[in-house]
This record gives structure tokens, sequence and C-alpha cells, in this order.
């Protein structure tokens, strides 16, 4: 019996000390610079020649998505990749459609259709003409999308 609590309590310390490495890089005060347009960002993106990413999500309601802002999006490293390589565009499907401008929600409708978007969190890259590069769904862990992302930048 004592066995067999000393191997749950280990087991718990051995997850919690492996879920809390994931997070000591996330930090609610960085915030990456989104571009407010999907036309801007495609602007800039030519201009200094970056891909753009992307970020599908319904902020206010879609779990996977507020873990992922929180995990990846607030992370230091992403803000350095993101500021050195990346264009960024959040095309934004919230239930409080106030928090969005008209235009916003319009240009994110027709860019879920574009893309054929089914579910939250989707990241897609594209170049300076809104061609798709890559993408991908769904919440895995944090470290998985750093090899992604990097090699759509490496072959952009």
């Amino acid at each position: 019996m004592k066995k067999n609590i000393i191997t749950i309590i280990s087991c718990f310390l051995l997850i919690g000390s492996t879920f809390s490495q994931e997070l000591a890089d996330t930090d609610n005060n960085v915030l990456p610079n989104w571009e407010p347009t999907y036309k801007g960002a495609l602007k800039k993106a030519k201009e200094e020649n970056k891909p753009v990413l992307i970020y599908f999500t319904g902020s206010d309601w879609c779990g996977p998505c507020i873990v992922l802002d929180k995990k990846l999006f607030h992370s230091t490293k992403f803000k350095e990749i993101a500021d050195k390589d990346l264009v960024l565009y959040q095309a934004d499907m919230p239930r409080n459609k106030d928090i969005l401008l008209p235009n916003q929600l319009e240009d994110n409708n027709d860019l879920i259709k574009k893309f054929k978007i089914k579910s939250f969190p989707t990241l897609v890259f594209v170049n300076h003409k809104g061609k798709m590069l890559a993408y991908k769904k769904g919440l895995i862990l944090t470290e998985y999308y750093y090899p992604f992302i990097q090699s759509v930048i490496d072959s952009y």
C-alpha cells in the first residue's frame, strides 16, 4: 500500500515538474506585434520579405486557443522569432463580436472561407500575395511549434 502511494505521489511530482518547465518561458507581459489588418500584414510582408503567420482563433471561447495563446504567443522565444522573421495577423472569431471592428470580422470570415478553416486553433503561413505556404491545426506541445515555424522561415 505504501509503495502505491509513493508511486502515485512520485508520478504527480514528475508530471508537475514537466509542465512547470514548459510554462517557465511564458509571460503575460510579452505581447506579439499583431498587425491590425490582413492587407496591412501582406503589405508589411512584402516590404520586409517575410512570411505572414495567420493565427485563426476563437479568443474568448476556444479553450485550446487560450492555452496556445498563453504558452506560445506570450513566450519570449516566440516574440524574438516573430520580431525577426515573421509578420503576424490574428484572425479572431470571438463570440463577443464587439471586441472586433466590423471590417475585421468581415476580413476574418473571408480568410476562414479562403483557407477552409474547420477548427481552431489553426496556424496558416502565407507569402505576401496571400498564397498558403504551410499550416498546422490543433493544439500540440509548445516545443513542437518551433521546428515547424523555423522550417517555414527557412524555406521562405
